[in-house]
């Protein structure tokens, strides 16, 4: 068994997951009783570091999180949310309790708070026949199948058990992958690190469109129909106007820009054979992240976090945090994947381990450090926030929260990362 298949993940707190729940299902009530009886202050941000053990932020969640005691429990009420036992369920999981025992460091993430095969098969089906349709991952779709996409969003958007909602945020998922694989990652795709720049700016206008001078809109509109990722891109947007505002898509165009921001950047390093610093490494992952899928939790889950409250700094660095630490997930289960890859990849490990002149495992432990702080630094964050915050915000930290349990759940289990031929 390799080390990396035996990184865990403990849920972060089972009375936690409780009380997101109930949050989630009682979305318009006030604050539970447990977290307005417990204000406490959140510390000034500290520098990540690395140390024997979650440390800075991360410690000081463990003071704000006595608030959620034994007594709290999820309200039954809710009919989208349904819950799961205290530990985690599903593909990946069934040795949990004996890898504890290992040396290997387990990560502190939430459980899933749902697992709903049937509704992931739905949305995983429906996710197929639109890849077919757009053209995107030809020749690879019985691997498509397999990676399971449509179990990653039935899993991280546990307030909806809307198949057609759900749809639209996978198409979203899956046309930035899309991007990430045939543009960025995969050569035998027609990815091609020196053509990424111009690759990128014409795939933002599928996401933001173009206005060109009459005479040039035919050009524009061929170059949209005629490569699959962009007509991905723009689909996927199209599919979730329907259910999101204005604000709410221009919201997701900021996110999906700054990712394409963080493909170039990335490109940079392979193109000029440069390894970087974790610390710039670090930078990049929080916007070549899955901040464009976290940010749209409210869409799927039919309400609206108002703009200024998403835009507030402290909630803007909540989230940041938790994109952070997701994409950390994705860093861990993905590296034997990258390993057997032709093109040269980046991820924490590999650069921590080159930095700090360590072994693999010494490297992966110290990942999952900062992973770890990462979260709890989210939770505190989340938690003095919805204190004071509007019932949306405090429904849109919870569905965070959840979406983070959800995000390690599917990785632990699909076939993208733990063996098999998939896309």
């Amino acid at each position: 068994m390799s080390l990396l298949s035996r990184v865990s993940a403990p849920p972060a707190v089972h009375d936690l997951a409780h009380l997101v729940a109930a949050v989630l299902a009682n979305p318009e009530g006030a604050a539970p009783r447990e977290l307005r009886q417990a204000r406490r202050p959140v510390p000034a941000p500290q520098p990540l570091r690395f140390t024997a053990g979650p440390a800075g932020l991360g410690t000081s969640a463990a003071r704000i999180l006595t608030l959620y005691t034994a007594g709290s429990a999820a309200h039954d009420g809710g009919p989208r949310v349904r819950h799961l036992s205290s530990a985690p369920t599903g593909p990946g999981t069934s040795a949990m309790r004996n890898r504890r025992a290992s040396t290997v460091p387990e990560l502190y993430c939430p459980p899933p708070l749902r697992d709903d095969p049937a509704l992931g098969d739905e949305v995983n089906d429906r996710l197929l026949e639109w890849a077919r349709e757009t053209g995107i991952y030809a020749g690879r779709l019985d691997g498509l199948r397999a990676a399971d996409f449509g179990r990653l969003i039935m899993l991280t958007h546990p307030d909806s058990d809307d198949p057609d909602r759900l749809l639209a945020a996978a198409k979203c998922a899956l046309a930035e992958w899309a991007v990430d694989d045939h543009y960025c990652d995969d050569e035998s795709a027609g990815a091609a690190p020196q053509l990424l720049g111009a690759r990128l700016v014409v795939g933002y206008a599928a996401v933001d469109p173009a206005h060109p001078p009459v005479r040039y809109t035919p050009d524009v509109e061929r170059a949209m129909r005629s490569d699959p990722v962009l007509v991905a891109l723009r689909s996927a947007l199209e599919h979730l106007a329907r259910y999101a505002s204005w604000s709410q898509t221009a919201r997701l165009r900021h996110e999906i820009c700054a990712l394409f921001v963080a493909f170039d950047g990335e490109a940079s390093w392979r193109t000029a054979g440069r390894t970087p610093p974790v610390w710039e490494y670090l930078v990049a992952r929080q916007f070549n992240s899955f901040l464009p899928c976290i940010t749209i939790t409210d869409a799927v889950g039919g309400y609206e976090l108002p703009h200024a409250e998403y835009a507030e700094p402290r909630v803007r660095r909540a989230v940041s945090m938790a994109a952070t630490a997701s994409t950390l997930v994705n860093d861990l289960y993905s590296m034997a994947k990258e390993d057997d890859d032709s093109a040269a990849n980046f991820n924490l490990p590999k650069l921590i381990a080159v930095q700090e002149k360590c072994s693999e495992r010494e490297a992966v432990e110290r990942s999952v450090e900062i992973h770890d702080e990462l979260v709890h630094a989210f939770e505190a964050e989340a938690a003095a926030l919805s204190l004071t915050g509007s019932p949306a915000l405090r429904r849109y930290l919870a569905g965070v929260w959840a979406w983070l349990g959800g995000n390690r759940e599917w990785h632990s289990g699909t076939a993208r990362y733990n063996g098999g031929d998939t896309a």
